[in-house]
């Protein structure tokens, strides 16, 4: 692969690629392109840092002019970058669509132009939208309900243009939930396990019977690679982790785990356009490349919940002011065509 570029690697999920990814002995470097935005910091690469294979630049999936000079010293891109919150896209759409739709064609048009061997689109199981029974193959018709999901198959299918008008080698991957250490406090999991940690209660919408499949983020990252290796160009894969829970039944799991009970917990109103279940199918990664998910879901809570309890000051800050971002982190400029690490 040799030279990796990885937009939004300072994110959740692209942090723990870029970690993966790190270690590969066919990997010369890895170039991480990230806004940082609230929901990306360079904390989460943490000892990422050390690695001399790593470079860090600190610039916007939409700066055209950012993108094509690093293309042009890449092999092939992971694009993670997105603004990815459902609560947020239904205030901000317009961002939504610049960023995840914009960006991507950005991105897909510096790809034609310098020849990448090969670029992964990451995407989501909400373009899918709901379903009450059965589940989405690849090939099922994309029925997105909100701003974030119609923003991510707008993005998918522009990748996915590009593959079919002009041999860009895209692949698209498409998980559901994630969850693991430094997921941003917005997202249940780490919003009640930082508030339960701290003796504050919780809330359920409606009676907590949304249905979703709970991944943990080293299983996507595994896959995501298999992708990245082996994917077919002009493929999409769904990639699921097992494990179907209403949010009913994972609040009482991260109940138990913090060592509280049902008296932390109370109902609201649903909130607008809450899809009440997803569920993908994921044979076609499992048959075509093997991939099986490694983590199960009780023990990845368990070390998720530890994690949070024993790092207070990752996601203190964020608690206390979900809409700011972490202290700056203050990256030499440098002159064009070399990159702060």
């Amino acid at each position: 692969m040799d030279k990796v570029l990885v937009t939004g690697g300072a994110g959740f999920i692209g942090s723990h690629f870029v970690k993966r990814i790190l270690q590969a002995d066919d990997v010369a470097q890895v170039t991480v392109l990230d806004a940082l935005t609230y929901a990306g910091h360079v904390q989460n690469l943490g000892e990422a840092f050390l690695n001399p294979k790593l470079t860090f630049v600190h610039g916007n999936i939409v700066d055209a002019d950012l993108v094509d000079r690093l293309m042009q010293n890449h092999t092939v891109i992971v694009h993670f970058a997105a603004e990815s919150h459902v609560d947020r896209s239904f205030f901000t759409a317009g961002t939504f669509l610049t960023t995840n739709v914009l960006g991507t064609q950005t991105l897909a048009d510096a790809a034609m132009r310098h020849g990448i061997q090969r670029f992964v689109h990451v995407s989501t199981d909400e373009v899918y939208g709901p379903l009450l029974e059965g589940a989405a193959t690849e090939d099922a018709p994309l029925h997105p309900t909100v701003p974030y999901a119609a923003s991510k198959a707008a993005s998918d299918l522009v990748a996915l243009s590009y593959y079919h008008t002009y041999g860009v080698p895209v692949c698209v991957t498409r998980s559901s939930n994630n969850y693991g250490p430094y997921q941003h406090p917005e997202k249940i999991i780490p919003l009640f396990v930082t508030r339960l940690l701290r003796g504050r209660p919780v809330t359920l919408h409606d009676r907590g019977q949304h249905v979703r499949n709970w991944l943990h983020v080293e299983d996507n990252c595994a896959a995501i690679e298999l992708v990245l290796r082996d994917g077919a160009p002009g493929e999409v894969y769904n990639i699921g982790g097992g494990t179907d829970l209403t949010s009913r039944d994972l609040t009482g799991e991260l109940l138990r785990i913090c060592g509280t009970d049902w008296q932390s917990v109370s109902y609201v109103p649903d909130r607008r356009c809450n899809d009440l279940r997803y569920a993908m199918d994921w044979t076609k990664i499992s048959d075509q490349l093997g991939y099986q998910p490694a983590h199960d879901l009780g023990t990845g809570l368990v070390e998720t919940v530890d994690w949070y309890r024993h790092n207070p000051d990752r996601w203190a800050p964020l608690a206390r002011n979900p809409h700011a971002p972490m202290p700056a982190v203050h990256i030499a400029q440098r002159p064009e065509g070399d990159h702060a690490h």
